[in-house]
């Protein structure tokens, strides 16, 4: 309730200030249909607060998204540009003016939120190395950030028939929408920065806030409008460019990746205040990338099921059951991997083994082996012999099933040895012939 212009909240029997408690009242007023942060009025700031150079920046974008209005634009002033621009509301300067626009001494007009973006290079020990901060304006700054990042050559390491040429380790697109998506989606009022770590083979963009969708999926597949925290902020940046409003730049990062034959973005939604989306410039698994690269035309939900089996996630049944019915996974669930029959790659055939095993003539010539070189032999040897060579997607109890399976074929059905033990502690030898 609100008397004289301030709000009042009942605690238990008593009546206090809704000021008193500030992450009370934000969560109040967020709930408020129409409250937007980004749409509200910074009071003091002019626009003689804004960075003259973002202005020129902002009018150079904004004429490319509509070229129909050239000759219009060229005809505005600074303010009327602003307005249409969706960036000050009536000449007034507003959080999302500040934001892409001010100039660096203008980001108190945003407080107690803040609006910065750190980058942090770290080495393969998870150990800082370098970083920089940046602040206003962000129209200006997130090309700083771009260059700082190393965006290096990677080749396609097995095969030159496959593999003829040379890219870069990250599409600059996936790297501006991520970046921009953290400055549109941020809550600024939880007065966290926006984070960029940069390793060697990858790149994690972090801001504060949840994702709203809920299910990248559900943004992906639907194609439905995205949801924005800050609607006036989100609008603006469409208007200059920097993002697409309706939701698509995220399923446009991932057919990018695709198309690359990289693995997909991966977004980190387990804390509740916080995505996370990692952009990974390496091959991860040459089978899938080769399949791919076979089927070009292969649809992008199937492809992110494939993106999960290679990144070790979970599938539920029906998506396991779906990739087993297109013969593109083997394995036992829940331990898959991409199939090889598109073709494996020599320097991957090891890792494949560990995968799929050796076949069943290989684990019995083994024993027939063993057991000749030592006349007898028990179970307990025979595990020795043999469990780490079983695939590594079976477990303990399962490569002991596989070899008590191996042993009673080739006592049972094809007569090769017999038990001169007891049942409990069997000793294996060869029948004479």
């Amino acid at each position: 309730m609100k008397f004289k212009n301030t709000a009042y909240i009942r605690i238990g029997s008593y009546t206090k200030k809704l000021s008193d408690f500030p992450e009370k009242e934000r969560k109040i007023w967020k709930k408020n249909l129409g409250y937007d942060w980004s749409s509200q009025v910074c009071q003091e700031a002019t626009i003689d607060d804004l960075n003259p150079e973002a202005i020129i920046k902002a009018r150079k974008e904004y004429r490319q998204k509509f070229p129909k209005l050239s000759d219009e634009i060229d005809q505005w002033n600074n303010a009327t540009f602003l307005n249409k621009a969706k960036l000050t509301i009536k000449d007034k300067v507003t959080n999302t003016a500040i934001i892409l626009l001010g100039k660096q001494e203008s980001e108190h007009f945003l407080s107690p939120s803040v609006a910065k973006i750190t980058w942090i290079l770290r080495d393969e020990k998870d150990q800082t190395k370098d970083y920089e901060h940046f602040g206003l304006p962000f129209i200006l700054n997130t090309d700083a950030v771009f260059a700082k990042i190393r965006n290096l050559r990677y080749r396609y390491l097995p095969d030159d028939t496959l593999f003829p040429t040379e890219v870069n380790q990250y599409e600059p697109y996936v790297i501006r929408e991520a970046l921009h998506n953290c400055i549109a989606h941020q809550d600024y009022e939880l007065k966290e920065v926006i984070t960029v770590e940069e390793r060697s083979d990858e790149l994690l963009f972090i801001n504060a806030g949840s994702f709203l969708p809920g299910s990248v999926e559900k943004v992906i597949q639907q194609n439905v409008p995205q949801i924005h925290r800050n609607n006036f902020l989100a609008e603006a940046m469409f208007n200059l460019g920097m993002i697409d409003i309706i939701g698509s730049g995220i399923r446009k990062m991932f057919t990018v990746q695709k198309e690359r034959f990289f693995p997909l973005p991966e977004y980190d939604l387990s804390d509740p205040n916080k995505v996370k989306v990692r952009i990974i410039g390496k091959v991860l698994n040459v089978n899938y990338t080769r399949l791919l690269i076979k089927n070009r035309n292969i649809d992008l939900s199937t492809v992110i099921l494939l993106d999960k089996v290679q990144k070790k996630i979970r599938l539920s049944k029906e998506e396991h059951r779906f990739l087993k019915s297109r013969k593109l996974i083997e394995g036992r669930y829940p331990n898959l991997f991409v199939s090889s029959r598109i073709a494996a790659a020599t320097e991957e055939k090891t890792k494949y083994i560990k995968y799929k095993g050796f076949n069943k003539k290989y684990y019995q010539d083994m024993i027939i082996s063993f057991i000749e070189k030592n006349g007898s032999v028990n179970r307990g040897e025979i595990n020795d012999l043999i469990l780490n060579k079983l695939p590594e997607i079976l477990n303990e109890k399962q490569k002991k099933n596989k070899i008590h399976n191996i042993l009673s074929e080739m006592s049972k059905q094809l007569k090769i040895i017999e038990n001169k033990g007891s049942r409990k502690k069997p000793r294996w030898v060869l029948i004479s012939r």
